[in-house]
């Protein structure tokens, strides 16, 4: 099984990666979606008819799919060398992990109130949903890589720094776009 190791390896990186792609991509179709009620009422309901169509399509076409090869290749890398199961960064990840799952099935039940009409959200708040797996992609990445806790504290709190600098330029970015405008 040892032999296996390296394409379940792969495998793994191939499917989070898609994974990811999937989740960024319905989150910021649900901002897309939000801003439909902005539109015209003539516009309005179709857009809103198509988006939930494409949401669906990428939350069960990619992104649960790949959920599915992450967890059975990495799982698969566990039962392989369960020896990584003793290090502590590897208890974060897996914290982390099953966090990212729970956003996850977060996003389908959006999909069900966008599509009921019930969802209430700005689109605001989609754009900063859509930072959350960000935080979990850094996060997780860093723990492989470092496998070392207390340097992914340091680094994982250098780009918390970072994002809360990035985000304060962005706004003031929009803000300052938005008084051009008028």
């Amino acid at each position: 099984m040892e032999e296996y190791y390296g394409y379940f390896k792969a495998f793994h990186i191939v499917g989070f990666v898609s994974w990811f792609a999937g989740l960024f991509y319905l989150v910021r179709m649900f901002v897309y979606h939000a801003e439909a009620d902005d539109k015209p009422e003539a516009l309005r309901a179709d857009w809103k008819k198509q988006f939930t169509l494409m949401q669906w399509r990428v939350y069960k076409m990619i992104a649960t799919p790949a959920l599915v090869i992450t967890w059975v290749c990495g799982l698969s890398m566990l039962t392989i060398n369960p020896a990584l199961l003793q290090q502590g960064w590897m208890h974060v990840k897996l914290t982390l992990l099953f966090l990212l799952v729970a956003y996850h099935f977060y996003c389908r039940h959006i999909i069900r109130l966008q599509e009921q009409g019930t969802d209430r959200k700005s689109s605001m708040h989609y754009r900063l949903l859509n930072e959350l797996p960000t935080l979990f992609l850094v996060a997780i990445v860093l723990l492989a890589v470092m496998r070392n806790l207390i340097d992914f504290a340091k680094l994982f709190a250098g780009v918390l720094v970072f994002g809360v600098v990035l985000f304060g330029l962005v706004k003031a970015y929009k803000r300052r776009r938005e008084k051009v405008k008028r």
